[in-house]
């Protein structure tokens, strides 16, 4: 059932019985800062993006993780991979404030990015992120993506990042 686990958390795709969960997670003001761009989403809104998830799952493999820590097995955050363009799917996450500096973005990015390019064999994943979310920037490279370009997007600068499977064993 697409279910990873790591030294500390354990990741399960996320199902239309998480919609209270997710609406509560995008809403929270540190999450929906730069996820929507501070925007509150209905849960009309969340739910569509469930079913979104959902559906990557059965066509692609991939979709929205949420992941527990896996000592209190509390929810501290969510991350997946989702088809916005023809080219290569997109990189998001996310973390509830409360976990922020543990790592654990990091760590369930890279369980993603492990299971795209080894169980899937993705070759390639791009990631957006704002320019002023220095939290995610640091993520971002960490997990070894690269910065491609700067663009203005809504009158807001963005980031674009990609990483490429044959470059994760090169220290990239």
């Amino acid at each position: 059932m697409n279910l990873l686990h790591t030294d500390r958390l354990h990741l399960r795709p996320c199902q239309l019985e998480d919609l209270d969960i997710l609406h509560e997670l995008w809403c929270d003001a540190g999450i929906r800062r730069f996820l929507f761009d501070d925007r509150q989403i209905s849960r009309e809104e969340a739910q569509s993006f469930i079913e979104a998830s959902i559906a990557s799952f059965h066509n692609h493999g991939y979709g929205i993780w949420l992941f527990f820590d896996q000592q209190n097995d509390q929810i501290a955050g969510f991350t997946g991979l989702l088809q916005f363009t023809e080219t290569a799917p997109s990189l998001i996450f996310g973390v509830l404030p409360q976990f922020w500096g543990r790592g654990y973005a990091t760590e369930a990015t890279l369980a993603v990015l492990d299971h795209a390019f080894t169980d899937l064999g993705i070759k390639y994943i791009v990631a957006d992120v704002d320019e002023p979310n220095d939290r995610s920037i640091r993520v971002l490279e960490k997990i070894g993506m690269s910065r491609t370009k700067r663009a203005i997007v809504n009158e807001k600068p963005l980031l674009y990042y990609e990483i490429y499977a044959a470059d994760r064993g090169n220290g990239k």
